[in-house]
């Protein structure tokens, strides 16, 4: 599975390392650009824990049940190399995390490639070249895929779309690389994503920020908005813009 010309900039964009992923050095020195921004999203109803445990029904009010049923405990990120389980918290932009069935997206993320393995980043497929169509059949006629050709992820928590996102495999064996929120669950499939936003400057923290989080309705298009403006914004060496690419048009 060949990775498109698009995906590349992405990658290179974010300064990211798509073979082995940023080294500790790097995460840590990325982390301290942020001054130390932790991938957090602030509640709902920000008080201090204290006064959570002596009023106990804050925690009941339904956007605080809601918020804790879309926080990521742990991801699966590719650090010098190596796949390792790591705290949500820790991820900085340009982190290569894996997602799998039943995760919680830990971060705004950009789809890279399907399945669990690594797609050959030496091979780039050009924009002439692209071809929409679904390649189930054809990628295992051919054999060079296993049957993780598609992705479902279901969004509505953050952004009140009613259906879930379904990425299907490209007939050229490249996927649409479509953005995911902060706080969503991968209900189907698997993929290898690019951290693009993380903490107090992801799709989530903003809505919630505005006082529009839960969503009283569908916010899709307005979030896709979003994410076109944070995309024009962000550049490789300004990490402590919000690295939000919107990569739906492509």
């Amino acid at each position: 599975m060949p990775i498109t010309e698009h995906q590349q900039e992405l990658l290179s964009r974010h300064g990211a390392n798509y073979t082995n992923g940023l080294t500790t050095s790097e995460a840590s020195s990325r982390r301290n650009s942020t001054n130390g921004g932790l991938n957090k999203v602030q509640k709902p109803i920000n008080c201090p824990s204290w006064v959570c445990c002596l009023l106990p029904c804050i925690n009941h009010i339904p956007s605080m049940k809601q918020f804790r049923y879309v926080q990521p405990d742990d991801a699966e990120v590719l650090r010098d190399g190596r796949w390792i389980r790591y705290d949500a918290a820790s991820l900085v932009l340009g982190d290569i995390v894996r997602l799998a069935e039943g995760d919680v997206v830990p971060a705004d993320c950009v789809v890279i490639s399907l399945g669990m393995e690594h797609v050959d980043a030496s091979s780039i497929v050009g924009e002439d070249e692209e071809d929409v169509g679904n390649a189930t059949s054809a990628v295992a006629n051919n054999g060079i895929i296993d049957s993780l050709t598609e992705l479902t992820v279901d969004s509505h928590y953050i952004t009140g779309e009613t259906k879930p996102k379904h990425l299907p495999c490209r007939a050229n064996q490249t996927v649409q690389p479509a953005l995911l929120y902060y706080g969503s669950r991968v209900l189907e499939g698997a993929c290898i994503a690019l951290v693009t936003g993380c903490g107090e400057r992801t799709i989530l923290a903003k809505l919630i920020k505005e006082g529009r989080w839960p969503p009283k309705g569908d916010l899709s298009g307005e979030v896709e908005e979003i994410g076109r403006m944070n995309m024009d914004e962000s550049t490789n060496d300004d990490y402590d813009s919000s690295g939000i690419a919107l990569v739906q048009r492509y």
